[in-house]
Order: structure tokens, then sequence, then C-alpha cells
């Protein structure tokens, strides 16, 4: 059931709206000033508060303000008598989700309350969405080298320096980017990924800087790209070491200039966006075989991270074990398994080739085929894919 908060000094007033409301099926709560309205918020969770603006003891506005510092997602409803639309300019600009004059429409309140509701509800799924996805982009360990990583994602993500992300195929270099931005200044825009090696030579221009309709015979209508979608945010090319060497000239403009060009078009187009890149590739070596652009290279690589193998870091072991199995069981909403220390001793034996990724898909397979517990035996029998002929 819903809980509302009602302030108003006006007793006939809270008492209607407590009976109109628990009639609608929400539980109420009144407070008779603004004092004992704060202190209400501040002792239990509402999913709206209705609040009178002229009040003795303390002005509406100020329990507004007051409120929004407290939990600035719950909405709050002005009310008054004494309304004008100044009145309601202001308190719309300090926080508040609506405003209504009395005496009250009781429809359009209900309604109102309805799509705060509605409003409240979908900042709080949001939220557990964003809770999620920072779980899924979580770095995980404390070896001396992840360590390291960790460090100096802290002092690079708030400034704007672009980055340059190394290491193997699996190492977690996503992981790295979605950090930087998380704890960049530009967190609160989009983070837009590009995975260089999945898109055709040909097409990747029109993917990167957009094209306009007509521009090429299946351009059928306009399309903008991943740098206008980025905007204001945050533009993650991974596997850039197989960019083609016209889309890298592009690139390059980009960065220098802050400007791009939709394919089919003159017209140049401002843009605001940091650009992180990653490659598993030895880069030095590419600029020799003129695969890659030497002043791009020095472009992207302001400040280089390398991200290390599974095989440098297995005391991580342990604790990756114990995530992933967390984060699996979950998943599949099944009660958590456990693993050995023997079980753990296996998989620190294990070359690990594919790295965190390889490593996630044996914790997988390993919950499936086995019983509660893992075992050393277990890690022994499933660490390589079966088939169903040897289960």
């Amino acid at each position: 059931m819903s809980k509302i908060l009602v302030i108003d000094d006006e007793k006939a007033i809270r008492n209607t709206l407590k009976e109109v409301l628990e009639y609608e099926k929400y539980e109420v709560e009144l407070a008779e000033d603004g004092p004992s309205g704060i202190e209400l918020f501040n002792a239990n969770t509402y999913d709206i508060v209705l609040c009178d603006i002229k009040m003795a003891k303390m002005d509406g506005i100020e329990v507004l303000q007051k409120i929004v510092e407290i939990s600035s997602t719950t909405p709050v409803v002005m009310i008054s008598g004494h309304g004008n639309i100044d009145t309601a300019v202001e308190a719309i600009k300090k926080g508040a989700y609506d405003f209504l004059e009395k005496p009250l429409d009781l429809n359009r309140l209900l309604i109102t309350i309805r799509n705060a509701m509605d409003k409240s509800t979908l900042i709080t799924q949001t939220q557990v969405l964003r809770n999620k996805v920072s779980k899924m982009y979580e770095m995980v360990g404390e070896s001396v080298v992840i360590n390291k990583v960790k460090e100096m994602i802290d002092k690079v993500a708030p400034t704007e320096a672009r980055v340059l992300i190394t290491g193997a195929n699996g190492t977690g270099k996503e992981l790295v980017a979605h950090q930087i931005h998380e704890k960049s200044n530009r967190a609160k825009g989009p983070f837009i990924e590009v995975n260089c090696a999945a898109i055709p030579s040909e097409l990747i221009e029109s993917e990167l800087f957009g094209h306009e309709k007509g521009s090429f015979t299946s351009a059928i209508k306009q399309h903008i790209g991943k740098f206008e979608q980025a905007n204001g945010g945050t533009i993650f090319l991974d596997e850039i070491g197989d960019m083609s060497l016209p889309a890298q000239a592009k690139v390059l403009r980009a960065l220098q200039e802050n400007k791009i060009s939709r394919v089919g078009s003159d017209k140049e187009i401002h843009v605001n966006v940091r650009i992180v890149a990653a490659t598993n590739k030895n880069i030095k070596k590419e600029i020799e075989n003129n695969n890659f652009r030497e002043d791009l290279y020095h472009r992207l690589s302001v400040i280089i991270i390398h991200v290390p193998t599974l095989n440098e870091r297995q005391e991580d072991i342990p604790i990756l074990a114990d995530h992933f199995i967390s984060l699996i069981c979950d998943e599949y909403g099944m009660s958590r398994k456990t693993i050995t220390p023997d079980a753990i001793k296996e998989l620190q034996k294990i070359e690990w080739t594919g790295n965190i990724r390889e490593f996630r898909n044996v914790l997988e397979r390993l919950i499936i085929l086995c019983p509660n517990e893992i075992s050393g035996a277990d890690v022994l029998a499933y660490s390589r894919p079966v088939s169903a002929g040897n289960i």
C-alpha cells in the first residue's frame, strides 16, 4: 500500500485529505506543521508528500527544500489557497513535482498523485537497473596488479584525458572503460560502446558518424552515428586496432576539432565526447606495418591502462570464484553453491587463455553440472567443455 504524508496546518483540510485518500486505499499520515512533517519524513519512508505553502511555524517552500535534501526522489506536491504563478514557479524550481490550488479539485488531486507515483516507480526501477549494471561491471580482485589498475582509474576518471586500454582478450577491458565513465563527471551522460572489429570496414564510417538519407544505396533514412549519440558522455571504441585507415582519419579529425560530418553531408556537427579506446593488439607493431596511424595513436594514448591476464593475478581467483558463484546463482534463481579450498587450488593451476571470460564460463558450467558443493574433482572433470556422452 502506497504511503502519503500530508503536511497542513488546517485541521479540517488534513482530515478531509486523510478521509479521501484512505478511501482510495492509500496509507496516510498527518503533520500539523512543517517541523513535525520533517520529523516524520526523517523517520519514515513515504511515496509522496502533500505540503501546504502558507504555514505558521515554517513556510512550505522551506519544508520542500528540507525534504528534497533528505530524498530528492520523493515527489512533493505543494498546495496553497494563496497561490499565484510566481509561487508555483518557485515551488517547481525548488524541486516540487506539482502545484495545486485550494480549494482542491479532488479528481485533479488523485490524478496528480497517480502520476507522481508512476514517476517515483520509474525512478526506483531505473536506480535498480543502474545498480544491476554497476554490479555487472564491477572490478573484482585485490591483487597488486589489479589494484594498480583501480588506482589509475580513480586518478584518470575525473579528468577529460583520452585513455587507451590494452590487454588480451577476456581480461575485462570493457569493465575498465565502464568504470572510467561511471567515476567521471560525465557519468550522467550516455556511454556508447562500439565494437570496431564487428563492423564491416565499409560501414564503420556510417556507424560512427552517421549518414544522410540517400548517401548510398541502402541509406533509406537518416542515421545518427555513435559520436552524436555519445554527445555529453563517453564513446568506447573497443578493438580500435581493427579500424580501417579511412575511418581512423575521420576519428582523428573528430579528436582534433570536436566536429564530425555525416556520410553524404558537408555540414559539420559539433560533438562533446570523451574517447576511451581499447585493443588487444600491439599498436606499435600495427603502426610499423602501416595498419594504424601513428598520429591517432598519440592522440588516443594520453593515458595507457594495461589490464593484466588472469594468470598474472591468480591470487584473485578465490574472490572471483565467490563473486561469479553468487552472480550466476542469482541469475539462475538457485540457492548459492559453495566451493571447496581444493577446488580453488585446481582453478589456480589452470592456464587461462581466455582470462576472465573463460573463467566465468567454467564457473557457470560447474554450477550447472555439480551438486551444492563444488570440489577439486569437479573442477578436474568439468573445467574443460564436455560432451553429453562424457557427463
